[in-house]
């Protein structure tokens, strides 16, 4: 199988690999060469593979979506880490990961926020009128 991950400006890596293990909302999942066609939505945490000379490789990724088509494996997600350190790339993953998500609701919040007043500011001129 070919795995290419994609990250919103450039191809973070692409892999000749023998098999693939993620994480989904519903827990995780083995991705083989003979395996049906599949997609998933990724959370925040690790994903592993094989290369083809055997050796495991694990990268940290933010939420994304996999899809599985025929022999090749896409990953597109918004940040991936590699790293020879398991540990370190956990670590990685909650608190990199997982702090900028939280601060994308800050900013869904404060944009909601904008939206009310820019409809509420509407709706006040027309009644004006």
């Amino acid at each position: 199988m070919k795995l290419m991950v994609l990250l919103p400006s450039e191809v973070f890596m692409e892999e000749e690999v023998g098999k693939v293990i993620a994480e989904a909302r519903n827990g995780s999942f083995c991705l083989l060469p003979r395996h049906v066609d599949f997609v998933a939505a990724l959370v925040p945490g690790l994903l592993s593979f094989e290369t083809a000379g055997g050796r495991e490789v694990f990268l940290a990724v933010d939420e994304g979506i996999l899809v599985k088509c025929g022999p090749d494996v896409f990953v597109s997600t918004r940040n991936a880490v590699r790293g020879p350190d398991l540990g370190q790339l956990k670590e990685t993953v909650v608190t990199r990961f997982k702090v900028i998500g939280s601060r994308e609701k800050k900013a869904r919040v404060a944009m909601a926020r904008i939206e009310a007043g820019f409809v509420r500011r509407f709706l006040e001129l027309k009644d004006k009128r």
